[in-house]
């Protein structure tokens, strides 16, 4: 006796599937959950996560980036240690006046570097995957590198700050410190924005190397980390005045300098104008806006 088959029915286009969701549900089920989600934040922990082991596989890293503000502290302060008292302001000694430049420059450093790994994320294909993956926000990528600059920038700030009290520069307040790693951090989230933004726009390692290399010295050369406003040129004093790191270095500089300080309380003598702690702080905010903003587009074209 033969036995009929009966043909199953089709399904519409809104019928269930095999997994047990619709089709317009799928739809929903892949929408990325956003910037306020658990899943961000677990994503972002991951990258950062990523970056450390990959710290902890290379530390040379770590290891250079605090062996050479040591040395920075140690020859230049050696060099002009005899120098008469007063000659760098209310400085006690160079290693004082010093020290504060060396803490910016070495924050400023690291955070334009920030680039570099995802840069060679880019070159190896690894980039390619994270940003065809189903992640919560692509923005992940821009914040994990942000976090993990930012913590070596602590650290490097903190061996600086230990090395300089210990070569007779002194400490400041609780709250001192505080002002310090608050300047540090505002000017390494603008500085890394922009080193990200570089890495994405550049065609490749190389060339993010060259601009490192090209905007480093001349930017320090070009501020008040080795030398005060007053021994400068003028055209040199005008450059110094608009140079973003001056603006990190006069703050730190003046709270080495003095156990009690107020926002009001000048701290640099530009060409221009008296400005004051409360309107150098204002300067690096504003150089952090300009900088994501100025980036923006290009992370967004990118990562979106």
């Amino acid at each position: 006796m033969s036995q009929t088959i009966t043909p199953p029915p089709a399904q519409s286009s809104g019928s269930v599937t095999s997994s047990g969701l619709s089709g317009g549900d799928r739809a929903l089920d892949l929408s990325t959950p956003g910037l306020l989600s658990g899943e961000f934040v677990q994503e972002t922990a991951a990258l950062t996560k990523r970056l450390f082991i990959q710290l902890q596989r290379r530390p040379t890293t770590l290891v250079a980036g605090v062996i050479q503000p040591l040395m920075w502290l140690i020859l230049f302060g050696a060099l002009f240690q005899n120098v008469p008292e007063g000659l760098f302001g209310t400085s006690q000694n160079y290693g004082q006046f010093l020290g504060a430049g060396v803490i910016v420059f070495t924050a400023f450093g690291g955070a334009l570097n920030a680039g570099l790994p995802v840069m060679f994320d880019r070159e190896f294909g690894f980039l390619n995957r994270l940003l065809v993956a189903p992640l919560a926000s692509r923005f992940s990528i821009v914040l994990a590198s942000s976090i993990f600059i930012a913590a070596l920038s602590m650290v490097q700030t903190a061996v600086i700050v230990a090395a300089s009290a210990a070569l007779g520069a002194g400490l400041p307040g609780v709250v001192g410190l505080i002002l310090v790693a608050a300047i540090v951090l505002t000017l390494v989230l603008g500085v890394t924005g922009v080193s990200l933004g570089l890495a994405f726009a550049l065609p490749g390692h190389v060339e993010l190397i060259a601009v490192i290399f090209v905007t480093n010295l001349p930017l320090l050369f070009a501020s008040t980390a080795l030398a005060p406003l007053a021994f400068m040129p003028t055209w040199l004093q005008w450059v110094a005045s608009l140079n973003p790191l001056s603006y990190a270095i006069e703050p730190i500089r003046f709270v080495y300098t003095h156990a009690l300080w107020s926002l009001g309380d000048v701290v640099l003598t530009a060409p221009f104008a008296d400005v004051t702690l409360g309107m150098a702080l204002l300067v690096l905010v504003g150089f952090d806006a300009i900088a994501l903003l100025g980036v923006r587009a290009l992370l967004q074209r990118t990562l979106a």
